[in-house]
């Protein structure tokens, strides 16, 4: 039997809050979590009983998220003064983006995943296919090649 939808929302918000801060930020973190409980709750009711909650939350909050991102790439950002050359973007580390980015896209789902959903590695290996066993590694992969690429990981973790 499925719980209702509102201990659903209890239970897990704040994981989905961390993941959608993960991703946009604090700013529109708020925005992505809500999107995700809308959506979220217009398909509680054909999820199976016995499904991951969590997981296909997580799943949720990362589109909704990512949809958010592209919907801010696509505006212009309104400003008091024009700058006389391209400033750089604020409160993203857009070096770290992009070394996300270049992450095959099993590595970067499972680090998304494990590392800021907070899913353990049995579920996110049922989100993304495979063995825990092997989301531990594509994990280990993943964060082993933002390390080389991605010098200010080990200057933060000093």
């Amino acid at each position: 039997m499925k719980q209702p939808f509102e201990r659903v929302v209890s239970v897990h918000g704040a994981t989905v809050l961390r993941v959608c801060r993960a991703v946009v930020g604090p700013v529109d973190a708020d925005d992505a979590w809500s999107e995700t409980f809308l959506a979220a709750l217009r398909s509680y009711p054909d999820l199976p009983s016995d499904a991951n909650v969590e997981a296909w939350l997580v799943t949720i909050a990362h589109r909704k998220a990512i949809d958010i991102v592209r919907r801010a790439a696509r505006h212009a950002l309104p400003v008091a003064d024009v700058p006389d050359r391209q400033v750089a973007a604020q409160g993203r580390d857009l070096d770290l983006w992009s070394a996300l980015a270049a992450l095959p896209t099993k590595q970067r789902q499972v680090v998304a995943y494990h590392h800021l959903g907070g899913l353990p590695y049995g579920d996110v290996a049922a989100l993304v296919g495979g063995t825990a066993a092997a989301a531990r590694r594509a994990a280990s992969d993943g964060v082993a090649t933002l390390r080389r690429t991605y010098p200010a990981i080990d200057q933060e973790e000093s």
